[in-house]
């Protein structure tokens, strides 16, 4: 084991997709690269931006699109954020109260996940509320600048439901999803693992549809950097860039599934049964507690390029800003989205292992129907399926004419 040269702070949120930063930790893969990595909980991701705002942190767990947020001065209190990794692909949910599943069921839902039924059925529902005059649905996310907002958003849309007349969409930190759920406050709820599963388990509701379904092979966490850290010690984060690697590698192993859900488990992680980590690892999805449904690459943390930061996520999440009303389009700040991925020090970072870099920045993405290689530096790459359900596509080369298709219109 390497002598400790570099002292490196990380903020993350006890849900299972900061797993690999946890591993980095606990499996000494941190600290054979010469690392002291000092991993706090934090209770919100606005806590998480903060702290990294005033140096408490260096690098944090991060919802994608945050770092975004941050250089285009969306949040009142924000450091320059760069993203030199992701933290893996899918690994969230779209939950609902047992009371609304009925309702749902009623016209047609079923047990398969599919977002097209299940969205279907809920645009029924919502317009049977309509029609009597009831309050719109509350379904909850874990911030306005994340990819649970933008994924909701996106099914809600393409399945005919106004995400912001039809129903309401409040923030909730998601440790408290599945409370607020048994309670009554919400009638459904985005959000990782293992929230979804805490509220089936803990017969609160039932998992309507998923990430992996809704945009296959898509991104979620990543690891935000404070930029002003990053510029001024690259070998301490090309360092723990390779740390991570190696935990993405380790958490991506099936027979290591069941320690790692015990790590997981831990009072300084998630603190709470390992039990309710290995559906999401496994891919064996408790959708109720009568019906269990196997989803292919639920959450993805190594294999598909899983940790490679694509400037076309950076993008896609950029045009829903944009098509929500959260920014407005422009040349400059289009540039700002784009630059705050960087695969560069990803690249750098990686070659000297041999690992999978991919050959491009950005893809198209929603155009890969089935596992397909593709041109990469050091190992082989397979890429995708990686669709939207409802066959869209986001060419990262026509944004202005992506955004000008969704701006005015759910659907």
């Amino acid at each position: 084991m390497s002598d400790i040269r570099f002292e490196i702070s990380a903020g993350f949120l006890p849900l299972l997709d900061s797993a690999l930063l946890v591993a980095a930790k606990e499996k000494d893969f941190a600290a054979a690269e010469g690392i002291e990595l000092t991993l706090v909980r934090e209770t919100s991701w606005a806590n998480i931006r903060d702290r990294l705002a005033v140096g408490h942190f260096q690098v944090a767990h991060m919802l994608a699109p945050m770092p975004i947020a941050c250089n285009l001065g969306l949040t009142s209190l924000a450091a320059t954020t760069v993203v030199p990794m992701a933290l893996g692909l899918g690994g969230n949910a779209v939950t609902v109260s047992n009371a609304l599943w009925r309702d749902m069921a009623a016209h047609g839902a079923s047990g398969d996940l599919s977002p097209r039924v299940t969205g279907d059925a809920l645009r029924a529902v919502v317009a049977e509320r309509a029609s009597r005059n009831a309050a719109p649905l509350r379904l909850g996310v874990v911030h306005p600048h994340s990819g649970h907002n933008y994924e909701l958003r996106y099914w809600l849309a393409a399945c005919g439901i106004d995400p912001d007349r039809d129903v309401e969409i409040v923030i909730l930190p998601p440790p408290l999803m599945a409370d607020a759920l048994g309670s009554g406050s919400l009638d459904g709820f985005c959000a990782g693992e293992p929230w979804n599963t805490a509220a089936v388990l803990l017969g609160h509701g039932r998992i309507a549809t998923v990430k992996a379904t809704i945009w296959r092979s898509s991104p979620e966490k990543v690891l935000g950097a404070d930029a002003r850290w990053s510029d001024a010690n690259p070998e301490a984060l090309s360092a723990l860039l390779r740390a991570i690697h190696h935990a993405a590698q380790w958490c991506a192993g099936p027979a290591n599934h069941a320690e790692l859900a015990g790590i997981m488990a831990g009072p300084a992680y998630v603190g709470r049964p390992p039990e309710w980590m290995l559906p999401a690892l496994s891919g064996r999805l408790g959708t109720a507690v009568d019906n269990v449904v196997d989803v292919d690459d639920f959450f993805v943390p190594q294999a598909k390029a899983a940790t490679f930061p694509w400037k076309s996520h950076a993008l896609w999440f950029y045009s829903q800003m944009v098509r929500w009303g959260q920014v407005e389009h422009s040349a400059a700040n289009a540039a700002i989205a784009r630059e705050t991925y960087r695969p560069d020090l990803y690249r750098s970072a990686l070659k000297p292992l041999g690992a999978a870099l991919p050959g491009a920045n950005a893809k198209v993405e929603g155009a890969l129907p089935a596992p397909t290689p593709v041109g990469s530096a050091g190992a082989s790459l397979v890429l995708g399926p990686d669709g939207f359900f409802d066959g869209g596509l986001f060419d990262p080369d026509d944004l202005d004419g992506y955004i000008a298709a969704q701006r005015y219109m759910p659907g």
